[in-house]
């Protein structure tokens, strides 16, 4: 089958209808022996609201296998850990909350009790945290509780006591993953005789809170993103995909500044060797004023209730300038969005989504190599959109009521998809007329060509549907099997 090109081009309408034809022929027969590709290959939408959790900071969340979901994270007032359990995440916005331990009165473990983690291993449940001392706030170390029973909520808890490095310095932020059958920690430590804050090291376990052999530094935060008020590598922490690890940092102060960088190293590699992770020269989440997210960081990643998603968990804070020192500040807020999947196997981020639903994106039925986005504010169908958020839109109360629902672009916030006079789709600023409402208006149905997928019908034409031609989108008119199969999309 030829390839038909990326836009208008010189070939004719009829060849072009032959191309279209042949590949839903083919899709046809997919379909009829179970392997249609757009279904199969689809990752859902998810419908998390955002923030998920007020005042909380360095969130992560468990996926258990006895179907809940359990969140810790640091408190502002940096005295106690906390778990939430829910078997939804979203469910963990409002889920009792229980203390399983506070901190010391006096000595060690006694002042800035941060970044909790907690960690299922070999029957028991562990939290990883860090804490200063009451003589000593700033002597955080890394410190390990052991629960025993099936509810961490309801566990008994016992303190292991420090993770020993090499260096009695400035220690937090542990986490620990299994990799080809080995668990190692990471964490982030002032080392001496290198004039950083904090950098990235990694080390085999012998136990949950003894490390054994060689540490290994992964990483010096050097690059101007990465010091910006701080020099700063911290809060690792590892997802595994594509035959790829992935870690993500956390670097620069704890204001607007702070973002997430990337090391890369191939499954099967020596793990313990700097060299065998690469890092990502720009961070891979950042403060964006346009969706009003600021200060990004300190992540995990959790699955959502399907499986089917990989989901960020993150903090940030809905302004960006900051009285005194951040740290002080208690509004950082535990968010959720979904992590997209490039098709080199690498993960995007995107953009800090805004405040309220989680935006979808809209996958051609019948080009499921291809999604909508806007390039130059028109909306068209494309492959390998590395912009994530040029192709995500939220999906929100019809802007005309009566039932519909409008598609609000997320990386330009009050702009939305609408038809314009002679039919075309394009991403447009709402400027508030009764036109411009109509325009931006769609009843939702189920798929013309799949109902388990969607289609969106003008409000204001009953039968015109946003539909591609040639990659482009307009609202038409749809009459057979080829336009059914172009006006349906799935949302992921």
């Amino acid at each position: 089958m030829p390839p038909l090109p990326d836009g208008p081009g010189p070939r004719s309408h009829t060849l072009r209808r032959w191309w279209r034809l042949t590949a839903m022929t083919v899709l046809c027969a997919l379909a009829a022996t179970g392997l249609h590709a757009s279904a199969a290959s689809a990752s859902p939408a998810v419908g998390y609201t955002n923030p998920l959790i007020n005042q909380r900071a360095d969130a992560q969340i468990h996926k258990h296998t006895d179907g809940y979901y359990y969140f810790t994270a640091t408190v502002p007032e940096y005295n106690r850990i906390i778990l939430r359990r829910a078997t939804t995440l979203q469910g963990l916005s409002n889920a009792p909350e229980t203390v399983i331990w506070r901190k010391h009165s006096s000595g060690i473990m006694g002042a800035h009790i941060w970044a909790p983690e907690i960690h299922f291993i070999d029957g028991k449940w562990y939290v990883y945290f860090a804490a200063g001392a009451t003589n000593d706030v700033w002597a955080i170390r890394m410190y390990v509780l052991e629960g025993t029973g099936a509810n961490p909520l309801t566990a008994s808890w016992t303190e292991k006591g420090q993770i020993r490095t090499p260096w009695e310095t400035f220690s937090l932020d542990a986490s620990t993953f299994v990799a080809s059958g080995v668990r190692y920690l990471i964490w982030a430590q002032a080392e001496p005789g290198i004039a950083t804050n904090t950098n990235l090291y990694i080390a085999r376990l012998a136990n949950p809170w003894t490390i054994t052999g060689a540490t290994t530094r992964l990483t010096i935060p050097t690059l101007a993103w990465e010091t910006r008020g701080y020099k700063v590598a911290e809060g690792p922490t590892v997802i595994q995909r594509n035959g790829k690890l992935f870690m993500t940092y956390s670097a620069s102060a704890t204001d607007a500044n702070y973002c997430l960088g990337m090391l890369t190293a191939t499954a099967g590699s020596n793990l313990l060797s700097a060299s065998s992770w690469t890092k990502s020269q720009n961070p891979v989440f950042a403060s964006n004023s346009a969706t009003g997210q600021w200060g990004p960081g300190h992540n995990s990643f959790t699955v959502s209730e399907d499986g089917a998603s990989d989901i960020l968990v993150y903090h940030d804070r809905n302004y960006r300038d900051i009285s005194g020192d951040p740290l002080n500040d208690p509004n950082r807020r535990t968010r959720l969005q979904k992590l997209y999947w490039n098709a080199d196997g690498t993960p995007n981020f995107g953009i800090p989504i805004p405040d309220g639903a989680h935006p979808v994106r809209l996958k051609s039925y019948n080009f499921p190599d291809r999604f909508v986005r806007h390039w130059e504010y028109r909306a068209r169908i494309d492959t390998n959109v590395t912009n994530l958020a040029d192709s995500q839109f939220r999906i929100v109360t019809g802007l005309n009521g009566g039932g519909s629902v409008s598609l609000e672009s997320t990386n330009f916030p009050g702009y939305f998809l609408r038809q314009r006079s002679n039919g075309e789709a394009w991403v447009d600023r709402n400027d508030g007329t009764a036109a411009f409402r109509a325009d931006a208006s769609f009843y939702q149905r189920a798929g013309l060509a799949s109902s388990s997928a969607a289609s969106f019908e003008s409000q204001t034409y009953s039968g015109r549907y946003l539909r591609h031609s040639n990659y482009l989108l307009y609202v038409q008119a749809v009459t057979d099997t080829v336009g059914r199969a172009d006006a349906t999309f799935i949302l992921e």
